[in-house]
């Protein structure tokens, strides 16, 4: 499942235009596919790429700690002010994001959803934490009577997951909504840090980030080489056409971090998420370094269809050795400062400069 509002559910069914496909590549491997058209390649003459146009990131806004003490304390949340306990003990996530923004604040919950029975919890979370956390169905639709049954006395979840259930869910217990996942992740962040009543710790969490992208930038050669490295993150997705994920997006976050992003394949995207290109349409997701992962299996998402195609291996990114597959979980699915911190170590470990 994708950490934003679209990635989790596939948009549409598109067929794969082998033929089409199958000529490009003829044309490419001849040596005739230059200039314009689906087979030609994203970089400029002088083998660069041009950046996209990613507008800065908001900057997050922090409410007041709690008093302590005082038993209970205000959240302000996407559904108005909610009441919820100053120490919560038994709280059930429903969604990756609110798990890990959890777990990073050392808290176990009792119950959450998952993306999918064959996925279940993130591999990229502590497994020992993991290990207690009853399933309360698939995220988007949440078993009811598995999360009453864990009598939580906090819920979190977003609007765009589970708005239509925030009556029911607030008949259970307090229930603390974010408007939607994904590009807002680091002021969810602080929602559910003011849910949780862990200000202090979110904001240390988020100054040891601060401090760790900071090193992967100087690791990459320092702020101007990490401006003019272009990376993009493409994901081959079970049902839909490949994405090409833009500024907005989790991951575009993560990268911007950096100083790097996403090339200008991803100019006007819808909301500014991700592109879908069709197999044919491949080399538009070229860049310097390339990033793929799936969501479906090798075959059904056509990744392996992709992959082994003479449209693929024009690459750049694959020419060079910098096309590399990343763990969906983790880069797309997982949303959160743990899951952002683990991307950053295995950005350096493979873009650094040796």
């Amino acid at each position: 499942m994708s950490r934003s509002t679209a990635a989790a559910r596939p948009a549409r069914r598109t067929a794969v235009r082998t033929a089409a496909v199958a000529a490009a590549g003829a044309l490419l491997l001849t040596g005739c596919g230059g200039g314009e058209g689906p087979g030609a390649s994203a970089a400029g003459p002088d083998g660069t790429f041009k950046a996209a146009d990613c507008p800065a990131q908001p900057t997050t806004g922090w409410p007041a700690p709690a008093p302590r003490g005082g038993g209970r304390h205000p959240v302000r949340t996407a559904m108005g002010e909610v009441t919820v306990p100053d120490s919560p003990r038994r709280v059930v996530v429903l969604d990756t994001a609110e798990l890990d923004s959890a777990l990073t604040l050392g808290v176990t919950p009792v119950g959450a959803a998952r993306s999918d029975a064959a996925t279940g919890f993130p591999g990229y979370l502590p497994q020992d934490k993991l290990a207690d956390i009853k399933d309360v169905g698939t995220i988007g639709a949440p078993d009811l009577e598995a999360v009453a049954a864990l009598k939580p006395d906090l819920i979190l979840t977003s609007k765009v997951r589970d708005g239509q259930r925030y009556a029911a869910l607030s008949r259970i217990a307090p229930t603390v909504m974010t408007e939607s996942t994904g590009y807002p992740w680091k002021q969810n962040f602080a929602v559910h840090a003011a849910a949780l009543n862990r200000i202090p710790e979110a904001r240390r969490t988020v100054a040891a980030y601060r401090q760790h992208a900071e090193r992967v930038t100087r690791a990459l050669g320092g702020p101007a080489a990490a401006r003019a490295l272009r990376t993009n993150v493409v994901r081959f997705v079970q049902g839909a056409d490949t994405r090409i994920y833009g500024c907005r997006s989790y991951i575009g976050t993560v990268l911007d971090d950096l100083g790097t992003g996403p090339t200008a394949v991803v100019n006007g995207a819808p909301d500014g998420l991700m592109v879908e290109v069709s197999p044919e349409q491949i080399t538009r997701a070229d860049a310097d370094a390339v990033f793929y992962t799936a969501y479906g299996s090798p075959e059904k998402s056509k990744e392996a269809q992709i992959t082994a195609g003479p449209l693929w291996q024009h690459l750049k990114a694959v020419r060079t050795g910098k096309a590399l597959r990343v763990d969906d979980q983790l880069w797309i699915q997982g949303i959160g400062y743990t899951a952002a911190n683990k991307i950053l170590d295995e950005l350096q470990q493979r873009l650094a400069r040796k």
